[in-house]
C-alpha cells in the first residue's frame, strides 16, 4: 500500500460520505429484500417442485444463485 495525503474540498468529502451511508442503506435494503423472496421461494417450492426452474435460473444468473437446502427451504446466495 502506498501512504501518502490527498486534499480534497469539504463539499466533496461530505458527498463521499453520504454516498458511503447511501451504499450502506442500499446493502442493507437489499438483504431484507432477499430474505422475504427467500421466504417466498420457499413457500411456492413447498406447493410446486421448482427444482428444474432453480436450475435453469442459476445456469443464467451471474450475480446470484438460488439453493435448495436439505429442509427444502430456498436460500439467494450473492456472487
Amino acid at each position: 500500500m502506498v501512504k501518502g495525503s490527498v486534499t480534497i474540498s469539504i463539499e466533496d468529502f461530505q458527498l463521499m460520505l453520504d454516498t458511503t451511508a447511501n451504499a450502506k442503506e442500499l446493502k442493507e435494503a437489499t438483504y431484507k429484500a432477499s430474505k422475504e423472496i427467500q421466504v417466498f421461494l420457499s413457500y411456492l417450492h413447498a406447493q410446486l417442485d421448482l427444482t428444474v426452474h432453480i436450475q435453469s435460473f442459476n445456469r443464467q444468473s451471474t450475480k446470484s444463485k438460488i439453493i435448495i437446502d436439505d429442509d427444502n427451504k430456498i436460500k439467494i446466495q450473492f456472487k
